[in-house]
């Protein structure tokens, strides 16, 4: 497969591997609900990470690997607009310095698509460690970049996992403004899975139009059309006279379109009396059984019905005022998205969160279904995530008065909430050592996921036991922050002869490989080997990225 080539590839390809991991800090203050999690990316409600969205991608992924059923982006366009808080032109200075740190004194002359190229890579390589393996990733794009994302993410994702290029109609009037005359009216959509095993659920087709008004026993039925779209010279097999059984009157076919089937197939419609007859004008019609359906959705078209730019504008405006957010995406084409991909007990992320459409969507749905569906946001401006996310979301929570006027009706809040998170220090210091206020919970998904790829099976928050979980049949265990309680060396956080039998045993029947990290071991080797345990000292041997 032929592959996109750029300044500046080679340093980024692999660079989501070198990313250390961050901290989390939760924000009461900020945070709006129940915190339903006693660590920092760990629950079951909804997050809201406001840091630079490698490294909070990065700090998430021990929690949420593997687990996301749908992500949304709504990336920069790079249009070359430099004048909007999201600078479209990737040419900020956090994006300039990260450039310069990792591609290199090339980076400072890069042009704006090998920029772009070069800040959407890893991220992207990043947001496929979290897709589930039905998952999928939605990316809103337009014409400037779609050719080089298409051709990027084949390469991540891999050409077989494509799924369709969606169009979305984002103007509701033209632009006259372009010097060719042609108006862009449109965004692109691309969809990719983590695997082949993505299915879009389709339409519901009405079923209203079935009824039984003469009480046939074969069920609820309607009136469908019987004539075809082929004419004598195409299809001259399905141009001939339909005859009624009783009254001998035949019924010639359109001239342009024939009958949908055969003389042979006519027949055999007839004797089973599904066809209706006109009583008077007309054409046969057939008599089409709700049983007949073999399904009850129609196919995703790829032009989407969703609502446009316009109305993003308007329903962000009435929420918190005018002009607070330039193009923010209406909620509605999230939730066509959405219902397509998840069900109602789905985890969704978006990792370019913007005014935080994506979490409204799904606040919105869980009211109106009652589903349990949780959102991730990232949001890597600290203004717009403290003055805009976070407060439309506690306003679509709790209710508000359109434009803020208490003359208007109340809009009922979605009710839930979120955590506002931040990032903290990477969990290594320069000397490759813990940081001090790392807590257990947090040295446990770390430990987990750099040692299976996976997260951690349950929440270790809490649970006062040294066993953090069990994968592919090794049982890991933790012995840190005196997990164990004080009667021991050093907390419990060195392996002794006591320690040891005070493990939980392995989980499986006839026990299994067991891997204990903690700060030192007391036990020979030949100990070890025979109680079928390996042995891993922090931090020497914890994977640091």
């Amino acid at each position: 497969m032929a592959s996109l080539q750029w300044i500046g590839k080679e340093a980024v390809v692999g660079h989501h591997r070198q990313v250390p991991y961050h901290l989390l800090k939760g924000n009461p203050t900020l945070s709006v609900g129940a915190d339903t999690g006693q660590g920092p990316g760990v629950g079951s409600g909804n997050l809201l990470v406001q840091g630079d969205n490698l490294l909070a991608l990065k700090a998430l992924l021990p929690y949420y690997a593997g687990r996301v059923k749908c992500i949304y982006i709504d990336p920069p366009y790079n249009t070359g607009n430099e004048k909007w808080v999201y600078n479209d032109n990737v040419n900020s200075p956090e994006i300039r310095q990260w450039l310069g740190r990792v591609v290199g004194k090339e980076g400072e002359t890069l042009d704006r698509h090998d920029r772009w190229l070069c800040m959407m890579y890893p991220r992207l390589a990043l947001l496929k460690e979290f897709l589930s393996e039905d998952g999928a990733i939605f990316v809103s794009i337009d014409d400037n970049e779609v050719h080089h994302l298409r051709s990027m993410m084949d390469e991540v994702f891999g050409l077989q996992n494509w799924v369709c290029t969606l169009v979305w109609k984002r103007r509701e009037v033209v632009d006259s403004r372009n010097l060719n005359g042609v108006s862009a009216d449109h965004d692109f959509l691309l969809c990719y899975g983590r695997t082949a095993s993505v299915v879009f659920q389709g339409a519901k087709k009405d079923l209203t139009k079935y009824t039984n008004p003469d009480n046939d026993p074969r069920g609820p039925w309607m009136s469908d059309n019987l004539t075809g779209l082929a004419n004598a010279m195409e299809r001259p097999n399905l141009h001939y006279d339909v005859v009624h059984p009783v009254s001998k009157k035949a019924f010639p076919p359109h001239s342009s379109r024939g009958w949908a089937v055969g003389r042979d197939r006519m027949a055999d419609l007839i004797v089973d009396n599904r066809i209706l007859w006109p009583k008077k004008d007309g054409r046969p019609r057939l008599k089409r059984y709700l049983s007949d359906m073999k399904n009850e959705t129609t196919g995703f078209s790829t032009f989407l019905d969703a609502p446009s730019n316009t109305t993003a504008t308007k329903e962000l405006a009435a929420i918190l005022g005018a002009k607070t957010f330039v193009f923010p995406k209406p909620s509605g084409l999230i939730d066509v998205l959405l219902s397509q991909i998840t069900d109602n007990d789905s985890l969704i992320l978006d990792s370019f969160a913007g005014s935080g459409t994506t979490a409204h969507a799904v606040l919105a749905m869980n009211k109106a279904d009652g589903g349990n569906r949780r959102c991730i946001l990232i949001e890597m401006d600290e203004k717009i995530a403290t003055t805009i996310t976070a407060q439309r979301l506690t306003k679509v929570i709790e209710g508000y008065h359109p434009q803020g006027d208490t003359t208007k009706p109340k809009v009922e809040g979605t009710g839930g909430g979120f955590r506002y998170v931040t990032l903290g220090e990477p969990l290594f210091n320069e000397a490759g050592e813990l940081r001090g206020e790392v807590r257990f919970a947090e040295l446990a998904a770390h430990v987990f996921f750099t040692e299976t790829g996976e997260p951690l099976p349950g929440k270790v928050n809490g649970r006062r036991s040294p066993l953090i979980g069990v994968c592919r049949g090794t049982a890991y265990y933790l012995l840190f922050n005196g997990i164990l309680g004080d009667k021991r060396p050093d907390g419990g956080n060195v392996l002794t002869g006591d320690v040891l039998a005070e493990l939980p045993k392995h989980p499986a029947k006839g026990g299994g490989p067991r891997i204990v990290f903690g700060e030192a071991c007391r036990l020979g080797a030949a100990r070890l080997k025979r109680e079928g345990v390996a042995f891993r000292q922090i931090p020497y041997q914890v994977k640091i990225s």
